[in-house]
């Protein structure tokens, strides 16, 4: 009888399902996910399009009422958005893998802060505006929606002069005396082919267009005279933009003032041998040049750079 119920219970345990624990990989912990995310490969073109997905958005801005309680986007708040947010600032951290509080396991966690120091692209370059004719402006849907979009920007360039001002005690008189001598600065540098001295009144990837400028014009020409005869004709705003870094924090972001140049100029140039093969420095020509300056609002220190040339 005992071989009996002992035969019978053998039966049952073979008969029963085998089970086997899951093979799938443990959650990653939070630092651990953190550092997959970080280092995930970004392509450029998906880069650009999250710029424009964040608050600046044309399609919807024009969608939304004039007026509103805010002039920039809060979540769920639907306001005129006036400055354009890029997320490129990100915390990253790693940790050695340990039980919670073993100080013995040599738990180890570091921070790695990635500081911007320029957007790197100019935010919506200056392009004349077409003059319409006061009817078409009032009495037609393509003059009512060309006149949102122009109080739209005005909008953008009142709020981007405020947010200036705040910051850096920004004036019309005295900026505009610092960018005439950032505009002669960097045109006697470029005239001596001194592209070390150019970096710091330029931003990265400006920095990078002037040296190649300067390497096809050397292939051309062995020495360049300029000379900017002062004072300048005129000088005027075209456009101001603000490029924000923290949809919580306004005041951290850039500030891009686009300025056009009317100055009076002599220009010459000589070969190897020392012979002008272009240009006469005894003559005065008027020149029009339209500059990007840009400056950050959170940096210690910071000060106007120029970060971009428009031409037209």
């Amino acid at each position: 009888m005992a071989l009996a119920r002992l035969g019978q219970s053998l039966a049952r345990l073979l008969h029963r399902p085998l089970y086997l624990p899951p093979t799938s990989p443990p959650p990653l912990k939070d630092y651990h996910a953190s550092v997959v995310r970080s280092f995930a490969p970004t392509h450029t073109g998906a880069c650009l399009r999250g710029f424009a997905s964040l608050t600046y958005n044309a399609s919807s801005m024009i969608a939304h009422k004039l007026g509103g309680p805010l002039p920039v986007h809060i979540v769920n708040v639907p306001v005129l958005d006036l400055v354009i947010h890029l997320d490129h600032t990100r915390l990253m951290s790693t940790a050695a893998a340990s039980k919670p509080n073993s100080p013995s396991a040599g738990a180890r966690r570091v921070n790695l802060k990635i500081v911007m120091t320029s957007p790197g692209f100019i935010y919506e370059p200056y392009s004349p505006r077409e003059r319409i004719p006061f009817w078409k402006r009032w009495f037609t849907l393509s003059g009512w929606r060309r006149t949102k979009e122009d109080i739209i920007s005005e909008m953008k360039n009142a709020y981007a002069v405020s947010r200036l001002r705040k910051k850096t005690g920004y004036t019309k008189k005295q900026f505009y005396g610092e960018a005439l001598n950032i505009y002669k600065e960097v045109n006697t540098l470029m005239a001596h082919g001194d592209t070390s001295a150019l970096r710091k009144i330029l931003t990265d990837r400006m920095h990078s267009t002037i040296k190649n400028e300067l390497k096809r014009r050397q292939s051309k020409w062995s020495s360049v005279h300029w000379e900017l005869v002062k004072p300048a004709v005129s000088i005027r705003t075209l456009r101001a933009r603000m490029i924000g870094l923290d949809k919580k924090d306004l005041d951290k972001g850039f500030v891009q003032l686009t300025l056009e140049f009317v100055t009076k100029q002599k220009f010459e140039a000589y070969n190897s041998k020392g012979d002008v093969v272009s240009g006469d420095k005894s003559k005065e020509v008027l020149v029009k040049d339209i500059w990007v300056f840009e400056r950050s609002l959170f940096h210690p220190g910071a000060y106007w750079r120029v970060c971009g040339r428009i031409t037209l």
